[in-house]
């Protein structure tokens, strides 16, 4: 399994993410631009000692990334319609989350409509943290598989 963060913007989100992926045996992938430093020492704060059990890698362009991804990838917005929990997702799925500030783009929906998923949430609701976004997809992921670790 991987997370895929597309510009994130708040190193505690970030370094949440990073103890959720070690809890979880889960890949992360960093999107630049980002919004700190990976030294940042709110991000290491947030990650603790996690970071050394965890695969970090920032790369900087996201849609050639994606062109040469043979693993199944889901992107998560709040503007999607099809629900998350809907899907049946693979041990080597990659699951793509946007910035805090700015979401995705909407050129990944234009190329990838049928590959958006939500998680639902009231009416009037802006949207989840970007961590606690991460951790409700990642073990969902998990969950339909049995929880493989």
């Amino acid at each position: 399994m991987k997370i895929i963060l597309h510009h994130p913007q708040i190193p505690q989100n970030t370094g949440n993410i990073v103890r959720t992926c070690h809890a979880t045996g889960a890949a992360l992938v960093l999107v630049r631009p980002l919004g700190f430093k990976i030294n940042d020492r709110m991000l290491k704060r947030a990650g603790l000692d996690y970071w050394e059990g965890v695969s970090v890698v920032v790369i900087d362009d996201l849609m050639n990334y994606l062109e040469g991804e043979v693993s199944p990838f889901y992107f998560f917005s709040s503007k999607a319609s099809s629900i998350y929990s809907e899907i049946r997702y693979d041990e080597d799925s990659v699951l793509i989350f946007g910035s805090e500030v700015a979401g995705l783009p909407p050129q990944y929906c234009q190329r990838w409509p049928e590959k958006f998923l939500t998680i639902p949430m009231k009416e009037g609701s802006r949207c989840l943290n970007l961590s606690s976004a991460v951790s409700v997809a990642l073990y969902e992921a998990l969950r339909s598989q049995n929880f493989p670790f």
